[in-house]
């Protein structure tokens, strides 16, 4: 498997995008939505499954699609090609404030495993698949279930990360415990498994959960401080419910307050 060689820059601080510059010929995979703008030599065209070699022939674009499928995804990708003889950009942004994070497969053994949501975008001829859980445990009470999502092959891929970022290079043995929210990916030799916090305060009045990731070397885990549900119990939790009161700014003047402050809806 051989990916095509690209180069990207990465912009922004809390609403990133990343800019890939594609040589003639050369393509890059993205997930539908994630697209934003692109140069006038970029040909894009919607495909099954990934497009890499491993899904060569109709039945493996099917079997391609059908994991997609399986992994919350649409059964369809978009490929970006340069078509022109220069250097041409296509750029593709984050879905929620976080940060986007580079992954080079080639120091990774070729292989590394991210939640369901996470991946962006990714060289053409990098492989976007399925991995299931052997746990029952993991799959049960590990916040991604049985299925997460495994990127293959030799070239860049990019994932997405909630908030702000923390990247963790496991020695063999050592032993991390994460919310399982948090977790955005890790390398295939990391040990991943779920720990019952323990304790009955903890369990019932602690607010973390009955469970953390446990996460033991050797290899690197990527961590998010603001999952995409967290974020969005957040909102939920201020948006105005039917016959109640919104979450405002605590303006005594409630409603008038609103319309003072430019918060008019109607």
């Amino acid at each position: 498997m051989t990916a095509h060689e690209i180069d990207y820059r990465i912009f922004g601080e809390e609403m990133q995008f990343v800019e890939i510059e594609l040589d003639p010929q050369e393509g890059v995979i993205a997930e539908a939505g994630s697209f934003m703008m692109m140069d006038n030599g970029i040909k894009m065209e919607t495909i099954f499954g990934d497009g890499s070699k491993k899904d060569s022939g109709f039945l493996g674009k099917i079997l391609g699609a059908g994991k997609r499928i399986l992994t919350g995804e649409s059964l369809f990708m978009t490929a970006f090609y340069n078509t022109l003889s220069g250097k041409q950009c296509v750029s593709f942004a984050s879905p929620y404030p976080g940060k986007i994070v580079p992954i080079d497969l080639t120091e990774f053994n070729g292989k590394f495993i991210c939640q369901k949501d996470a991946f962006l975008c990714a060289a053409k001829g990098v492989s976007v698949g399925i991995e299931f859980s052997k746990r029952l445990g993991r799959g049960l009470f590990g916040g991604e279930g049985f299925i997460m999502q495994k990127l293959e092959g030799d070239g860049m891929a990019f994932v997405h990360a909630g908030g702000t970022m923390a990247k963790r290079v496991l020695q063999a043995g050592e032993v991390l415990r994460v919310d399982t929210g948090c977790i955005v990916g890790f390398t295939k030799d990391v040990d991943y498994d779920i720990e019952f916090v323990g304790g009955i305060k903890n369990t019932v009045f602690g607010g973390e959960g009955l469970f953390f990731a446990k996460l033991q070397g050797p290899g690197t885990v990527y961590i998010q401080s603001l999952p995409f549900s967290r974020l969005a119990d957040r909102v939920l939790a201020s948006a105005p419910r039917a016959g109640g009161k919104d979450k405002g700014e605590g303006s005594v003047l409630g409603g008038l307050g609103n319309l003072l402050d430019g918060d008019n809806r109607f």
